[in-house]
């Protein structure tokens, strides 16, 4: 590997951590780029050994094939946690990274708060304040005792079990490899869902998209599903049907619903999603948060250091697994 690799920035505040970068290690080549376009363009143009990029502009395709060419790094470390965008990559050529965990309790956070919402009625409660109506027969839905399906038990469907925990929960979870996982009563092979769906309260999406989870929420899944049941989808986009989501939700076939992953993003004004009764629809941005994008930036930091030293990267990601 090279002793001073060229390294390439791409985020929205580019060079803003290029300073941080240059100041750690003075020595190296940086190059900063703050549009898909400059990405595409500056990977030949600047011919960088590490690639860091957070995928955050829309307006413009990705460049995948750019990154993934003989011409591209060795190294991509990817600011986020998914790395469907990159598709499939040969390991041996380039390694990718990601940021895994960087934003697991803020995304716990995110559903604990969006389940809060439909168990103590806040769109009830907003509509009684508009109204100036005492309702004071109005009884609150406790989470002790509810049964919550953890679909991805990865960092962040670990950090959505503890807070169950503590908020005394039932707490059934699926992975690839089904083993005991702290805060988590018990723990399912991923093949087994279609045996769980129905006895959740509770339903969180926290896997990643790969081909086994592509449409793994359908019409089925929901006609399953407690007509009670709750469902937060901090996953993919694509994880869910969303024509059989919209049904669901639609007809009353489940609760609520708090999406922050959509198959389209972003959400187009026409989606009949931003119509859906008892609905949240955030903007992919539940792991978003004062600090994330620096955070992100010292783990890729603390990476480059073991590159340099020669030692093993941390969190690689396997493309076939996805994480």
């Amino acid at each position: 590997m090279p002793e001073k690799p060229r390294v390439l920035i791409h985020a929205e505040n580019a060079r803003e951590l290029q300073n941080r970068l240059t100041d750690v290690s003075p020595d190296l080549p940086v190059h900063a780029c703050g549009s898909n376009s400059e990405l595409a363009a500056s990977v030949p143009d600047f011919a960088p050994d590490v690639v860091y990029s957070v995928r955050f502009d829309s307006s413009t395709p990705f460049p995948t094939d750019t990154l993934l060419s003989d011409a591209g790094p060795r190294w991509i470390s990817v600011g986020g946690s998914g790395c469907d965008h990159l598709g499939q990559w040969d390991t041996s050529r380039v390694t990718v990274t990601n940021s895994a965990g960087v934003g697991a309790a803020m995304m716990a956070e995110f559903v604990f708060g969006s389940v809060l919402h439909f168990t103590l009625d806040i769109d009830g409660l907003t509509r009684d304040k508009d109204s100036r109506r005492w309702q004071a027969d109005r009884l609150m839905i406790p989470l002790r005792g509810k049964t919550m399906l953890i679909v991805g038990l990865g960092q962040t469907g670990q950090a959505v079990a503890a807070r169950a925990k503590a908020f005394g929960m039932h707490v059934l979870g699926t992975r690839a490899r089904p083993e005991p996982v702290g805060h988590v009563d018990e723990v399912f092979a991923a093949r087994e869902l279609p045996t769980l769906w129905h006895l959740a309260d509770v339903v969180v999406m926290c896997v990643p998209l790969l081909d086994a989870t592509r449409g793994l929420v359908d019409a089925a899944a929901f006609s399953a599903m407690k007509k009670t049941a709750i469902l937060v989808d901090v996953s993919r986009g694509n994880v869910i049907v969303p024509e059989a989501a919209i049904h669901a939700l639609r007809t009353g076939q489940i609760k609520g619903a708090a999406f922050d992953v959509f198959h389209e993003e972003p959400l187009e004004t026409e989606s009949p999603y931003w119509s859906l009764p008892n609905t949240i629809i955030a903007p992919h941005a539940s792991a978003v948060f004062e600090g994330w994008g620096g955070n992100s930036f010292e783990m890729f930091l603390e990476n480059l250091n073991c590159w340099q030293r020669g030692e093993p990267l941390q969190r690689i990601v396997d493309p076939s697994r996805g994480y």
